[in-house]
């Protein structure tokens, strides 16, 4: 059994703060919890929505439609109301009508705690009571989370929220809700699960121009920057911030750029310094639909052979794309020390979808676990920086030490010497080149969820995973046969392992955020699909496992 929550309004009414608020409070009652927002590009007015989604087992995806609809304008009333299923329940900040139960929330607020701005206080506890849960849970979580603010502050939000309950106290349980349940009490989102990655794994540099969707990346390592030693800088454009992360690379530091698409076609040139340098550098690049800035605050997967072929000249890359909160974590720790391993660029993709998704999940690790930078530490007085080696890894030595550290943006000896010599030339591109054998070999096979004889499958890869996972589930559990592929590393594929888990299915259906198939496309070239359906998404919104299921049953 789940439930889906809707707040909308305008964008600086509170729609986060009420949302986030739902999120922890919900959460804090054992009910696993998955929200999702839906926001304008712009400070204030428009139309936002924030999604908070209860259930008694593990969710996966968003939903479009709500069972309660709480809109803090006319236009969230109107637009929105549409989309609320049936014996569904809409409370309006006003008068009521036309279906809306009027609570004046605002007026509420201020009668209640002589301010307006806890007017999302008082939604809360109205939510808490159509919902049947009980409001003195919600002021707990309340009394927690406003402490450190004093006990005016706790008392005036608890007043706000006791007072919404009240105020919907005619209506309290017509939504039937899902019991407490034992889901994971640690709350995250997939931009906090990849800066605390980064932070744990031991990134001491971390530069931006902020972008969004990356931006919540950001300003969660600037927040930690303390606690795990971290420089964080607001770098003037994205040409500085790569170039920034080339230099404390060459130093020897663990650093980190985040951007979004118009950032890293700034960041491209600085790649390909970071390719011929041999510099372990990492990008998480944060997709939104373009082109050119396109819709700044909607997602997509639209930057994959972007991504996949950023740069000028030829050099080796990894890229990887999680789907959930776990695999941001886990993979943001696996690129840094890819990165570092083979001496090479390498890319995280994401999107807003997942980037702004909160759920709870079992507690990730916070504490400081550094990566193996593979640095030398006793270079002899004979070191070679580029030495010529089978693996096409050179050793690895930093400024300051015994051994020489010669560098060049241009073609180099084994030493670093600039060279126009067009054997070395070659000597050296086929090294940095033979360091795609061994990317291979480490590549992460995909996932497969569904059962091994499934007539239908689907492809997927990054944020799609939950609302794959999700339709697969659906289509089985009225008759189908669905089961799905999903590749968290999208460069370079592993296409043994891929192979072993295609089966043998009669339908093959790639789920993507693009129009073009582009991942589609990338199999094809790795020699792993012929022909195959595309079922796209790129109207800025994310998939939903009944937007798959509609366009799987055509």
């Amino acid at each position: 059994m789940d439930i889906n929550v809707r707040v909308a309004g305008e964008a600086g009414q509170g729609v986060l703060t009420t949302g986030n608020l739902l999120v922890g409070a919900l959460a804090g009652l054992g009910l696993h919890v998955l929200s999702s927002q839906s926001y304008m590009s712009r400070i204030r007015g428009g139309l936002n929505w924030f999604d908070v989604r209860i259930a008694d087992e593990e969710l996966f995806s968003p939903r479009r439609t709500a069972d309660l609809l709480v809109a803090l304008t006319p236009p969230a009333r109107d637009i929105l109301a549409e989309d609320l299923t049936e014996g569904g329940m809409l409370l309006f900040d006003g008068a009521g009508g036309d279906g809306a139960v009027g609570i004046e929330f605002s007026r509420a607020a201020q009668e209640a705690a002589g301010s307006k701005l806890m007017a999302n206080t008082v939604a809360a506890g109205a939510v808490f009571a159509v919902l049947g849960y009980d409001c003195g849970r919600l002021c707990g979580y309340l009394a927690t989370q406003f402490k450190k603010k004093g006990d005016e502050v706790v008392a005036a939000n608890v007043t706000c929220a006791r007072r919404g309950a009240e105020l919907a106290g005619t209506h309290a349980g017509r939504i039937p809700a899902p019991a407490p349940a034992a889901a994971p009490d640690y709350l995250c989102s997939g931009a906090e699960a990849i800066g605390l990655a980064a932070a744990a794994a031991g990134v001491k540099l971390v530069t931006a121009y902020p972008m969004t969707p990356s931006t919540p990346t950001f300003t969660y390592l600037a927040a930690v920057a303390d606690r795990y030693g971290i420089v964080v800088e607001q770098a003037e454009d994205e040409i500085a911030a790569v170039n920034m992360i080339c230099g404390a690379a060459y130093a020897g530091v663990p650093a980190l750029a985040a951007t979004s698409g118009g950032g890293f076609a700034l960041m491209v040139e600085g790649l390909s310094l970071a390719g011929i340098m041999e510099l372990p550098i990492v990008i998480v690049l944060g997709q939104r639909p373009g082109p050119a800035t396109g819709l700044p605050t909607r997602t997509a997967q639209q930057d994959l052979k972007f991504a996949l072929s950023a740069g000028h000249g030829e050099f080796v890359r990894a890229v990887f794309a999680p789907g959930t909160i776990q695999q941001c974590y886990e993979l943001t720790r696996r690129a840094l020390q890819t990165a570092h391993r083979f001496q090479t660029p390498v890319l995280i993709l994401t999107d807003e979808f997942l980037q702004d998704l909160q759920k709870n999940v079992p507690p990730l690790d916070e504490s400081p676990r550094p990566i193996d930078r593979h640095i030398l530490e006793d270079p002899s007085p004979d070191y070679r920086r580029y030495e010529v080696t089978e693996s096409g890894v050179s050793p690895r030595a930093i400024p300051g030490g015994e051994g020489f550290v010669i560098c060049d943006s241009d073609v180099h000896n084994d030493c670093g010497n600039i060279t126009e010599d067009l054997q070395t030339h070659l000597t050296q591109q086929d090294k940095r080149m033979r360091k795609l054998t061994g990317l291979t070999a480490e590549a992460l096979p995909p996932q497969r969820y569904g059962p091994d004889d499934a007539g239908t499958l689907l492809l997927a890869w990054g944020s799609s995973y939950g609302p794959c996972r999700e339709a697969v589930d659906a289509l089985n559990a009225h008759g189908g046969s669905a089961a799905m592929l999903h590749f968290s590393q999208v460069w370079p594929i592993n296409a043994a392992g891929a192979r072993q888990l295609f089966g043998r299915p009669r339908r093959v259906i790639s789920v993507e955020g693009n129009c073009t198939g582009q991942f589609a496309s990338v199999l094809r070239e790795a020699g792993l699909l012929e022909e195959c359906e595309l079922l796209p998404r790129y109207d800025g919104l994310p998939f939903t496992g009944e937007y798959i299921v509609s366009g799987v049953n055509g």
